[in-house]
């Protein structure tokens, strides 16, 4: 989820930011045939002057194969769709989704050409890590650096790199610190590198409200829960209603996600990473100097896109506008009507315009 303390200090402005307005993009789309060609016409919102074909969310429920490689400290589980010699698009998860938040968003990209690159971030679904004896710790430049480490794996130089929530901060960090490696950046949520001495003071009590969970998760209780897979399971369904109240999913979308949080280390990565950013536990040592640089709040110079679903609760008023400062390169941002916080699988020819505008900023 995002940034809190980003979201109090937004509570009260108005929205007077400029920003794209992609209303109704979605509403009403109809599944695009399969194999069909994007019309030569550029929808509504994009500045690439390339249209991505409108589908019915849900139109694909599976990816054809997961593929699995050895990479830094982890065995990474990831999904590939496209072309292997195709521009790379590397998109990642947050929490608690997994992979199949794009399991539409993939083949639309790699029906344009595109080698879309889809991991399991570390905890979750088949990746693994390779020593029993590496500590299960989150910091977010571990999760960054797990990333680093599948580009290199893959041999991938530079990507296309695109996220939410934990995706998102990933995302941003490896544009911010390794920006050689970044061709361009779609971040939902804006910028979302977390500083954890911000997080030590209350924020205000709605934002307080939002954030439950990961009070919860700082207790004893909390952790029994997560430890608990049918209760950790429930407990990532009930998010879901929360934070996507438009999103009608059924019984069979959840599920092929859940499969992802029976993973052996899921509770100790999630918790972690929680506890972690908010002061609650200290970080590997290994990371103090990622972690100073991001303290920091580094800039971001990448050709970037920032995306706000507005029935996100964690989406802050002001159209982008907290944020802006932190992009100081080619920019762009667009506030999508009527989506929650797992924008790419509710929106999904929304999300992939999105990535293929990016690429063309």
């Amino acid at each position: 989820m995002i940034n809190r303390r980003t979201f109090s200090k937004a509570v009260g402005l108005g929205t007077g930011a400029a920003a794209v307005s992609l209303s109704g993009l979605q509403t009403g789309a109809s599944a695009a045939p399969a194999g069909n060609s994007a019309p030569t016409a550029p929808m509504s919102g994009s500045t690439s002057g390339i249209t991505v074909p409108t589908i019915t969310p849900g139109t694909h429920t599976e990816f054809s194969t997961i593929k699995q490689v050895k990479a830094g400290l982890l065995d990474i589980g990831y999904a590939e769709a496209g072309p292997a010699h195709g521009p790379v698009v590397i998109c990642l998860h947050g929490w608690p989704y997994d992979i199949h938040s794009y399991v539409d968003v993939a083949p639309l990209l790699a029906d344009l050409g595109y080698r879309v690159i889809v991991p399991y971030l570390r905890g979750h679904g088949s990746t693994r890590f390779l020593s029993r004896h590496t500590p299960r710790t989150a910091e977010q430049s571990a999760v960054a650096l797990d990333i680093i480490a599948l580009m290199d794996a893959l041999k991938i130089e530079k990507a296309v790199l695109a996220g939410f929530d934990w995706g998102s901060r990933t995302a941003d960090i490896i544009a911010a610190l390794w920006p050689e490696r970044v061709k361009s950046l779609v971040s939902t949520s804006g910028y979302v590198i977390t500083k954890v001495s911000a997080q030590l003071e209350p924020a205000l009590p709605a934002v307080e409200h939002n954030w439950w969970y990961q009070w919860y998760f700082a207790t004893d209780r909390g952790k029994k829960a997560m430890e608990n897979e049918d209760q950790r399971i429930a407990l990532c369904r009930y998010v879901w209603t929360l934070v996507s109240p438009n999103w009608n999913f059924d019984d069979a979308t959840f599920e092929r996600t859940a499969q992802a949080f029976k993973n052996p280390d899921y509770a100790a990565i999630v918790l972690f990473n929680y506890r972690w950013r908010i002061g609650l536990i200290e970080g590997e040592r290994r990371y103090d100097r990622y972690e100073k640089q991001l303290a920091a709040q580094p800039p971001i110079a990448v050709p970037t896109i920032t995306l706000d679903p507005a029935l996100d609760p964690f989406t802050p008023p002001g159209g982008g506008s907290t944020y802006r400062d932190h992009f100081t390169g080619p920019y762009e941002h667009r506030t999508i009507a009527n989506i929650g916080h797992n924008l790419p699988q509710e929106a999904p020819t929304t999300f992939a315009q999105a990535v293929v505008d990016a690429d063309h900023l």
